[in-house]
């Protein structure tokens, strides 16, 4: 049951890395392999390092955790607008024959990243009844799930991205910002 419970769990803290690893695929179609794994390695290393920070909060301060825990979404919903309207913006400006697109930089994937993965916080309450073993053995399967996950995505997205070039950029910042509105949504209202 453990590995099945932290199995869908990974599944589940993983679909917005995996909107946003289609997106990176869909506005870089032309990527190369070792950053498409580097793309998944890095959204499976923050799904993983988030719930055990969580963890840790859980174990020693929980009183803090409990208030930064409310504007967990505010966060996600600020940075992932941001970074989808920059995408559309280029888009938009290379459409028109303004600008070439650019590529994903590592400062930006990081804050992909950091914002798809920093509601997985609360998982440390999901996961605070396991010993510390448990616990790293439950985050190594919730950061393998999400690899493979975000690697598919990004592959998905590059086979589309080369079909649909001219709009890609467009649906990449359009996907992103709806990210960011449902994980707002859902951490503020329900």
């Amino acid at each position: 049951m453990f590995f099945v419970t932290n199995l869908l769990l990974g599944i589940g803290l993983a679909m917005d890395a995996f909107s946003v690893s289609l997106a990176n695929g869909l506005n870089e179609p032309h990527m190369k392999k070792p950053k498409t794994l580097g793309i998944a390695g890095m959204f499976a290393f923050f799904q993983g390092l988030m719930p055990m920070i969580g963890w840790v909060c859980v174990h020693t301060i929980l009183q803090y955790f409990n208030s930064f825990q409310k504007v967990i979404p505010y966060i996600a919903l600020v940075l992932l607008c941001f970074i989808g309207g920059k995408m559309l913006f280029d888009a938009i400006k290379h459409k028109n024959g303004e600008e070439e697109k650019h590529s994903l930089t590592f400062t930006l994937l990081l804050v992909q990243a950091l914002a798809t993965s920093i509601d997985a916080l609360s998982v440390g309450f999901t996961i605070a009844e396991y010993e510390f073993l448990k616990a790293l053995i439950a985050v190594l399967l919730i950061m393998a799930v999400t690899f493979i996950i975000c690697l598919a995505g990004v592959i998905i997205g590059k086979k589309f991205g080369t079909r649909f070039a001219d709009k890609a950029g467009i649906a990449g910042g359009v996907i992103l910002i709806l990210i960011g509105i449902e994980i707002f949504v859902t951490g503020v209202f329900f």
